[in-house]
C-alpha cells in the first residue's frame, strides 16, 4: 500500500491534469486522496509545497517509465537509448497521459504561479542535460554547447507535441514520428559541427 503523502501526489497528478493547477483546492484534492485536509497540510505545509512536491511526483514517475529495461532486451545503443527516453513520454498509457497534462499544468501555471518557476527551471534544467548526455554518447566529438542546444530543441518541440497530442491535435504514431525526425536532425546538425 502506498504512504499516505505518496496517494495524496496521486491524488494531486490527477486533479492537476484533469482541472488545472488553478482547479487545485485542498479540500478537493483531500476527497480525491480519500484523507483529510488536515492530514495535507502535515505533510505539505501549504498548496506550494502541495504543487512543488507534486512536481518532483511528476518528474520521477517519468524516470521511472523513461528509464526501464527489459533484463531479457539486449542492451539499447546510445541511439536506441535516445530515441526510448524521448518517445517513451508518449504513449497510450494512462499514466503517461496524466504525467504529460500534469506537466504542461503546472509549466503553463509557472506564469501565474511565482513560486513554482524556480522548481520548473531546475527539474527543465536537469531533463536538458539528461538528453544533452544521451546526444553525447551518439555524437561524443560533439561541443557541449552544441549538444545543450540541441537537448533544448529537442525537450521543447516534445513539450510542444505533447500538448497537440494530449489535446487531440495529432496521434500518437504521428507525434513519436515528428520526434524521431527532430533526432535525427538533430545528430546530423552536430555530426556536421
Amino acid at each position: 500500500m502506498a504512504s499516505r503523502s505518496t496517494q495524496i501526489l496521486e491524488a494531486a497528478a490527477r486533479v492537476i491534469a484533469r482541472r488545472g493547477v488553478r482547479g487545485l483546492r485542498v479540500e478537493e484534492l483531500a476527497a480525491e486522496a480519500g484523507v483529510s485536509t488536515a492530514l495535507i497540510y502535515y505533510h505539505f505545509k501549504d498548496r506550494t509545497g502541495v504543487l512543488r512536491r507534486t512536481l518532483e511526483f511528476i518528474n520521477d514517475r517519468a524516470e521511472r517509465y523513461t528509464t526501464a529495461l527489459d533484463p531479457a532486451a539486449p542492451p539499447p545503443t546510445p541511439r536506441e537509448e535516445l530515441e526510448r527516453a524521448l518517445l517513451l513520454e508518449i504513449q497510450d498509457e494512462a499514466e503517461v497521459r496524466e504525467n504529460s497534462a500534469a506537466w504542461g499544468e503546472l509549466r503553463a501555471s509557472a506564469v501565474f504561479e511565482e513560486a513554482l518557476r524556480e522548481d520548473l527551471a531546475r527539474a527543465t534544467l536537469v531533463w536538458v542535460q539528461e538528453i544533452a548526455a544521451l546526444l553525447g554518447a551518439v555524437e561524443p566529438m560533439a561541443s557541449a554547447p552544441a549538444l545543450a542546444a540541441s537537448a533544448e530543441r529537442l525537450t521543447a518541440l516534445l513539450e510542444g507535441l505533447s500538448t497537440r497530442w494530449l489535446g487531440g491535435a495529432i496521434r500518437t504514431g504521428h507525434a513519436r514520428e515528428l520526434i524521431r525526425g527532430a533526432v535525427a536532425a538533430e545528430l546530423a546538425g552536430l555530426r556536421q559541427g
